[in-house]
This record gives structure tokens, C-alpha cells and sequence, in this order.
């Protein structure tokens, strides 16, 4: 029954490398400037090599368009743009290397090698399909909306289309998964735009329709895989896995029926996304999509906006800044125009060299280390590294009135396309006794959350428990407490940060500690109070 050369394979495990879609829009950024460094240099070079057929090849890779050339990051800011330039880097190249490697000079092989390494591989490409199955999920789209590059909040300038190669292989990325729920839609959309008319060079309606028959009857759609086999043979009398698969299917169907008639166990279809690990995915992808649960008339009007000079503070009793209530129980609190451009610009620049995989504290041990559920890549800046970080700190104690001398460093996260950070807590609860142990500074007490850019589509951070949505605005920053004043964990700030749909989010957070507290917020014997 499967399709011919591919093995059925399910995998606990993330490979190491899979998860590097989080990176996919600064990766996509990078790869960008090497696309167009290298196929001018195609050019370049080509003028002395006898190999016009690369030089045709270097003409079909030089698409970028004068969009992505006036403005690279908005344009891979859009998912389809991404995932294209992955696929184009590293297949398409991959074809470049087979075509010259009989035909040019040893030097130009050489210099062509060396220039590979540093361009995306098979599990970026991955990385990248899955974080475009990921969007779809989460905002409810459908695989038309994506091909056809349509998203909400995308401009018409920036928009790519995927062809029939790209949704084909989207779905060959789900079946070697063994996600047969997304290796349907994209098989059918592969399907569709053949059906259009649209031509390809990689695969025809054979091909296709070989996984989805497979792929349904996986789910349980018997009738449907006995549809999509008979047309298969329609195209190809000759395909013997099809004509196995037909008296197969024709079989279990006759003695689905025959079970039916006479009261035995019915054979259910199981359509539908891949079980999840995550007991709250259905309420979190809600609140991202911006269906979360709207507050009663009488608790809205409690919320305010309002000048804050935290308690006639020196540096704000002239100048005091804009404070406004995001939430109630627990308190979230915005502050606008809390950082410049011009700061903003410094910590990124300051950032982007730093860039790592972002880390979780493992709940047992204590140590750093990275998951598949936070996808997105940080650096973390000390006070000492320029004195736009150290005034940012400064700012974070004058206006929340806590000590950061015991926080820890400013951390800078960049969430690219489809990068996310799934429902977790700040602080360290009691099951994890080593958390934060290392640092001697105690538990998170708070967090001083940064927006450092405006997003087009998605990227909300949300409290899963309450139902709370605070959606990104470039030089504005939440804050919230983590603890009671008793110490115990408010197990109502557990948040998440939501995929990226279009666009680029950049964000820095300072977790404040309780050490240097004590007497700036004092404790509270009854526990859960605020």
C-alpha cells in the first residue's frame, strides 16, 4: 500500500536540527544576502567558463524581486517567501553542484563547495514546511490562502505563490512524518493547481495521487482512497501498486459494509491533526487568533490609562510616562513610548551577533537547554557591553520600582515566521526546587516584557489560564508580577507567545528576581493574595 521508495516513519524525537525553522526568517534574512552575493558572482564568473547552461541556471535563480531587494526583511517577513528561498538554497544549488561538476575547473568546484556550507540543508528545509503547517493550524487557513501567498496582514508586494513542486513537497514533509492529516491537504492542493493547468517538472498527478490514496485510507476514508485509486489507474492502467491497492480497498470496503449490516464494530475515520502533547493547544491557538474571552462591561471599566510617575518618582514627576491596564487578575500593565528607535535599533545591532537557539530551564535539573516548544532565537545583553542597555535596565527599576541589580541580563529574542513559545510559567514552581538555583538570586518575581517591533499577522502573547491577548506594538513594554507577595507562584501568568504569521517580531525581557526586594515589595502572609 505505501508509495514506492518512501518508508513509513514515526518519530518521538525531534532530530537536533528540525527544530531550526524558529530561525526561518533570520536564516531566510542571511540567506538572502548570500543568494544574491552568489548569483552574482554565477555571473561574474561564468564570463570566463565555458557553461552557458549555469548561466541559464544563475538567470533562474536571480528572482528576487524589487520588493525583496528594497526591502529584504519585510519581504521573507511573509512565510511563503521563506519557505521558498530555503527550498530554492538548498535544492535548487544542490542542482548546480551535479551540473558543473563534470564541466568547469577545478577552482570554480572549490570556490562553489566552499560557498554550499554556509547555505540552508534537508532539516532547515523541513524546519521550514513544518512551521508553514504550524500557521496553518493555529490562524484556521487554508492551504489555498497559503499557496496563493493571500495572508491577512500581507501586502500585495511582498505575496509569492507556491507552485506545484512546493506543495508536493510540503506534503511529502508531512508523510515521511507520518502525518497523513497534512500530507492530504497538501496533496489535494498539489492536485488542484495540476488540475488549473498549471505545469511541473517534478511530479505529475500519478505521483500525487499515489500518496493521497495512501494518505486517506490511513485516516479511514476508505471510499475516498478507492476514489482517488480509480483515478490513478484512469491515468495509468499499468500501476501495479494501484491495482493491488484497488482490490484492497474494494475488499475492506464490501466487508466494512457487510459489518455494518449485521450491528459489528464500524471502522471510524480518524481525519484530523496529529494527537498533541499540549492539553490547552485548542484555548492557545484561540487566543492567537484573537478569540479569546472579552472581559464584562463592569470589569472593562476598572481599566484605565493614566500618567505614571511611580510614586513621584525624581525622573518622571515632570515627565511622567504612559501607563495602561492590559488585564485585571493578574495585573498586566502596559507602558507606551518606554524605549526610542534609536535604542531599539542599538539593542538589536547589539543582539544579532549573539543570536542563539533560545533555552528553557529543564524542570529537573535545572540546566539550560534547548525544546522543540520554544522556537525562537535569543542573546543576552549585560549592562556593561553599552550604555544603551545599562540606561534600558535603569529605566525598568525607576518605573516598576524593583531592584535589577539581582535580574538577570537583558534578554533579546527574535521570533522568525512561524517562531513561538508554547504556554510556560516564568517563575520556578515547587516541583522544581533547583530552578534558579545557580543564580542565588531566588525565584522570578516579575517580568518586564519589551516589543521591540511592530508585527503584521500574529505574534500575540497570551495568558492561556485567563484568557488574556497583548498583541505586539514596537517601543512598548508589559509588566506583570510572576508571584503573590507571599512568594507562592499566580499560576494565572502562564503565557505564550504565538506564531508569527507575517512578519518579524524582536522582543527583550528582564526577569526580575526576588533577592534586593524586601523591602521594595514586601511579603505577604496570606498566601494568594495579591
Amino acid at each position: 500500500v505505501v508509495p514506492t521508495g518512501q518508508e513509513v516513519k514515526v518519530s518521538l524525537r525531534l532530530h537536533p536540527l528540525t527544530a531550526l525553522y524558529f530561525t526561518m526568517r533570520t536564516m531566510s534574512h542571511d540567506c538572502w544576502c548570500r543568494c544574491k552575493q552568489e548569483v552574482d558572482w554565477l555571473h561574474t564568473v561564468l564570463c570566463n567558463e565555458e557553461g552557458f547552461c549555469v548561466l541559464r541556471w544563475a538567470d533562474r535563480l536571480d528572482v528576487l524581486s524589487a520588493a525583496a531587494t528594497q526591502d529584504p526583511e519585510g519581504f521573507l517577513g511573509h512565510p511563503v517567501n521563506a519557505f521558498k528561498l530555503m527550498k530554492r538554497l538548498n535544492t535548487e544549488w544542490g542542482e548546480l553542484e551535479s551540473l558543473v561538476l563534470t564541466d568547469m575547473s577545478d577552482g570554480f568546484i572549490s570556490n562553489l563547495t566552499i560557498k554550499r556550507q554556509h547555505f540552508p540543508n534537508d532539516d532547515d528545509q523541513t524546519g521550514a514546511a513544518k512551521a508553514l503547517m504550524r500557521l496553518l493550524d493555529t490562524y484556521q487557513l487554508d492551504t489555498n490562502t497559503i499557496s496563493t501567498g493571500a495572508l491577512p496582514g500581507s501586502s500585495s508586494s511582498q505575496r509569492s505563490a507556491l507552485t506545484v513542486d512546493d506543495c508536493y513537497d510540503l506534503g511529502k514533509v508531512a508523510y515521511s512524518e507520518a502525518d497523513y492529516y497534512h500530507t492530504e491537504l497538501w496533496m489535494v492542493q498539489a492536485l488542484r493547481q495540476l488540475d488549473e493547468g498549471e505545469a511541473s517538472n517534478a511530479v505529475d498527478a500519478v505521483t500525487i495521487l499515489d500518496y493521497l490514496s495512501y494518505s486517506v485510507y490511513q485516516q479511514g476514508a476508505l471510499e475516498r482512497a478507492l476514489a482517488f485509486t480509480r483515478r490513478l489507474l484512469a491515468l495509468d492502467p499499468t500501476h501495479l501498486r494501484a491495482k493491488g491497492n484497488l482490490k484492497y480497498f474494494e475488499y475492506q470496503l464490501d466487508k466494512q459494509k457487510a459489518d455494518e449490516e449485521g450491528g459489528g464494530r464500524q471502522r471510524s475515520e480518524t481525519r484530523g491533526r496529529p494527537a498533541d502533547y499540549l492539553p490547552e493547544r485548542k484555548k492557545y491557538e484561540q487566543l492567537c487568533r484573537g478569540e479569546g474571552l472579552r472581559m464584562t462591561p463592569r470589569r472593562q471599566s476598572r481599566l484605565f490609562c493614566r500618567y505614571h510617575d511611580n510614586n513621584r518618582h525624581p525622573k518622571y514627576v515632570i515627565g511622567p510616562v504612559k501607563q495602561e491596564d492590559e488585564w485585571d487578575r493578574p495585573r498586566i500593565v502596559r507602558y507606551h513610548d518606554i524605549v526610542s528607535d534609536a535604542e531599539i535599533e542599538k539593542v538589536k545591532e547589539l543582539a544579532k551577533p549573539k543570536l542563539r537557539r533560545a533555552t528553557i530551564s529543564n524542570p529537573v535539573t535545572g540546566v539550560l537547554e534547548t525544546a522543540h516548544y520554544r522556537i525562537s532565537k535569543s542573546a543576552w545583553l549585560g549592562a556593561f557591553e553599552h550604555p544603551v542597555v545599562d540606561r534600558i535596565n535603569q529605566r525598568v527599576q525607576d518605573v516598576t520600582g524593583l531592584d535589577v541589580t539581582t535580574a538577570e541580563e537583558l534578554q533579546v529574542a527574535n521570533y522568525g515566521v512561524g517562531g513561538q513559545y508554547e504556554p510556560h510559567f516564568d517563575f520556578g514552581r515547587k516541583d522544581e526546587p533547583d530552578a534558579f538555583e545557580e543564580l542565588g538570586t531566588g525565584n522570578r518575581i516579575a517580568t518586564w516584557l519589551l516589543y521591540m517591533s511592530d508585527v503584521q499577522a500574529g505574534g500575540a502573547t497570551v495568558f492561556t489560564d485567563v484568557g488574556a491577548a497583548i498583541w505586539p506594538k514596537k517601543g512598548t513594554a508589559v509588566f506583570w508580577f510572576n508571584l503573590f507577595p507571599s512568594g507562592e507562584g499566580d499560576y494565572r501568568t502562564r503565557h505564550a507567545a504565538c506564531p508569527v504569521l507575517v512578519g518579524n517580531k524582536w522582543v527583550s525581557n528582564k526577569w526580575i528576581h526576588e533577592r534586593g526586594q524586601e523591602f521594595r515589595r514586601r511579603c505577604d502572609l496570606h498566601e494568594g493574595t495579591d
